[in-house]
């Protein structure tokens, strides 16, 4: 699909790397920026607190929302300087409902950007990303600190399994893979034997591709006992790929978060962008 519109996230505390980040990528494409401000909204006390407890939480909450205030004057100035079609909302959610909030915005936008200064953030970035993943339908774009994100890269490692998660990834990055030079359908260790994948892994999503005009390699790669992520980001250095296109949670959020997966490496210790769908 085409990217006409992007959501960013900026915590007031944070630095304006994420942003800078999301206005060079809208400006790249002439792409629509949303913006929202935002900060944990602090739980009003409850049982048997001591005496003045209820105003310092008043206090608080009259700092957050003042700081967001400020911040949001400040992101309006700098899209407004860069120069690209913007809007900028203001979000104060209670811890349990970031996800839906975060859910409803990126519903309304072609992706949203998961920046550095997110990524280092523990207390949103799982929230954020659930949010964006889950209860939009969209997918998420994440752009690590001394990567050099863009929609148009030259080469793309798309990572295939035959699940459905990687169907919606590839659909999503269509047109950006139409516009690469070269794009690697990677699968890590295929199952020939199986009627997902068919007697030649990979050869079926490289011929719908090349339908669409996208130049293909298929590259079939075993692990060699090593994590399956680690295979991806080192194969995406070999072949000095731009972008990874991924499908994201092919096992279940709790299991990945338990034992571990590709989708959680990825997010942890990104290397280089990475579109994820689900």
């Amino acid at each position: 699909m085409t990217f006409k519109t992007m959501l960013t996230i900026v915590d007031v505390r944070q630095s304006d790397e994420d942003l800078n980040t999301a206005i060079e990528l809208c400006s790249e494409i002439n792409a629509q920026l949303s913006v929202v401000v935002m900060t944990i909204a602090t739980l009003p006390p409850l049982g048997d607190y001591p005496i003045g407890t209820a105003d310092a939480w008043v206090k608080d909450r009259h700092h957050d929302l003042e700081a967001i205030s400020k911040r949001v004057d400040a992101v309006e100035t700098m899209v407004k300087n860069a120069g690209i079609s913007a809007t900028v909302v203001d979000e104060y959610p209670e811890p349990a409902r970031i996800s839906q909030v975060i859910g409803r915005h990126a519903r309304y936008t072609d992706a949203t950007i998961i920046g550095s200064g997110l990524l280092r953030n523990d207390l949103l970035i799982t929230t954020v990303v659930d949010g964006a993943l889950f209860e939009s339908g969209r997918p998420i774009l994440i752009t690590p600190h001394g990567s050099k994100p863009t929609l148009r890269p030259k080469c793309v490692l798309l990572a295939w399994d035959s699940g459905v998660e990687c169907v919606r990834a590839a659909r999503e990055a269509l047109d950006i893979m139409v516009s690469a030079k070269e794009v690697h359908v990677t699968l890590i260790d295929p199952d020939t034997s199986s009627i997902v994948n068919g007697p030649e892994p990979g050869a079926d999503i490289a011929a719908y591709l090349a339908h669409h005009g996208v130049k293909i390699t298929v590259d079939r790669l075993p692990s060699g006992g090593k994590a399956i992520a680690d295979v991806l980001k080192q194969h995406a250095t070999d072949i000095s790929a731009g972008l990874i296109v991924m499908g994201a949670y092919g096992h279940s959020r709790m299991r990945e978060r338990i034992f571990g997966g590709v989708t959680r490496s990825m997010i942890d210790e990104p290397q280089l962008p990475v579109l994820m769908a689900r």
